[in-house]
């Protein structure tokens, strides 16, 4: 199993706003009229004519908005509208670019920094694999057909998933996936860890069926982290 590539091609036939890199920390949007979803305040530069209006709740609707309060998947997102490219990044984090063919991509929301104006968005229960990250027991989703840009401490890896091939990510270190996947929360503490003898990765997310993973070079801060 190895990488398989963290960056998809920028062409896109469903949409008529077009995903780029500039470099790997600044991504490039060019719009003929139609919009994108942002991140709100990831505008860096624009060039052309642009409308910026923030959404309320994040989310796609009333509903959605309703959920995402309830599970404090509380993402912040501006519509962003015009004609001429604009250019989006965040704390000078790594961008990778995510194509979606009518399927699924599980993002934490502080993740996400743009996607297709057609994408939905909405939430998604992770049980104790967002506990053991600390961000909660919710997580953002992201369906349709078209692009999405997601962030990374480093530059992240991509790691394919087959039946016969499962994978073992820190929670620190996970960020996204898509596919058809089963995720199960392993926990490695037993009578031995409360004796100080912990074998210092105490938790990690097992995953199974046919997809792939988004695996930063960098852990963030885990309610495991330490035991």
């Amino acid at each position: 199993m190895g990488p398989v590539g963290g960056v998809c091609p920028a062409a896109s036939v469903w949409s008529v706003a077009q995903f780029r890199l500039q470099g790997s920390k600044v991504l490039a949007v060019d719009m003929a009229g139609d919009a994108v979803k942002a991140k709100n305040g990831a505008m860096v530069a624009y060039e052309g004519e642009m409308t910026f209006k923030k959404m309320t709740g994040g989310g796609d609707g009333l509903r959605g908005m309703v959920t995402r309060r309830l599970t404090g998947e509380q993402m912040e997102v501006m519509e962003v509208k015009g004609h001429g490219t604009c250019y989006f990044a965040d704390r000078a984090s790594e961008i990778s670019l995510v194509t979606l063919h009518g399927d699924t991509l599980y993002v934490e929301s502080s993740n996400l920094l743009c996607t297709d104006s057609g994408l939905r968005t909405g939430t998604s229960f992770t049980g104790l694999r967002g506990a053991s990250q600390g961000t909660g027991l919710f997580t953002t989703t992201v369906e349709g057909s078209g692009q999405a840009a997601i962030m990374s401490a480093g530059t992240a890896v991509v790691l394919r998933v087959t039946p016969n091939m499962p994978l073992q990510v820190d929670p620190g270190a996970y960020i996204a996936h898509t596919g058809k996947l089963k995720q199960h929360f392993q926990s490695g503490v037993n009578f031995r860890t409360f004796m100080g003898e912990g074998s210092g990765e105490a938790f990690q997310i097992r995953f199974e069926g046919e997809g792939l993973v988004y695996v930063q070079p960098s852990e963030r801060n885990t309610i495991g982290g330490d035991v």
